[in-house]
């Protein structure tokens, strides 16, 4: 998500000024895509340049407050329409490291697998602790907003440890002299729910 179409969806909503976006944003990703109040000015003097904003002048305290203009909500709605491609997404940078890891001489690449893995269980240990203590029901829409985004990302450390088990696997397989090593079974447990720690 761009932070241009998230403070367009806000301000969709009704007029904002600026740390008022930056504190609804952050709550709506449930603070996991933090923001600096100068990446948010940045963005709206861009919108407005665009004329997808326009500054309404100032609240009692000052602030500097925007609305949407007609184009700002056509382009909003043109961007929940649109589906998002896999190569609009940026790069995987763990993907890259472990490409660059199996061509460059002397690393120990098995030895980059099993830091990430151990570093990507604890993530979703902690993660499935978040999950555990939330409500059973979310109790509005920033709630049902943070609940989406810790599942999604709930699925990307399970999605995770399993490729980085199929590298793993790959890797040995792949050695010269190795012998071969079989793929882990299909019905073995998945490692993040060993402690019963598992998705409800």
């Amino acid at each position: 998500m761009s932070i241009r179409h998230g403070l367009l969806a806000l301000l969709s909503q009704g007029p904002r000024y600026g740390y008022q976006l930056r504190a609804e944003f952050e709550a709506s990703t449930g603070a996991t895509w933090p923001l600096n109040i100068g990446q948010v000015y940045s963005t709206l003097s861009r919108l407005e340049r665009d004329d997808l904003v326009t500054r309404v002048g100032a609240d009692d305290e000052g602030r500097f407050v925007y609305r949407i203009t007609p184009a700002g909500e056509a382009d909003v709605l043109r961007w929940f329409g649109t589906p998002i491609a896999r190569t609009d997404r940026p790069r995987d940078e763990l993907a890259i490291k472990l490409a660059l890891a199996v061509t460059t001489p002397g690393v120990d690449v098995a030895g980059v697998v099993q830091a990430q893995r151990a570093a990507t269980l604890r993530a979703l240990q902690d993660l499935t602790r978040l999950k555990a203590d939330a409500p059973a029901a979310p109790d509005g829409p920033e709630d049902l907003a943070w609940r989406l985004v810790l599942e999604s990302m709930i699925f990307q450390a399970e999605a995770e440890v399993r490729w980085l088990d199929h590298c793993e696997s790959f890797v040995a397989r792949a050695e010269p002299g190795s012998p071969p090593v079989p793929p882990p079974p299909a019905s073995a447990p998945h490692p993040a729910r060993a402690d019963g720690e598992a998705r409800r």
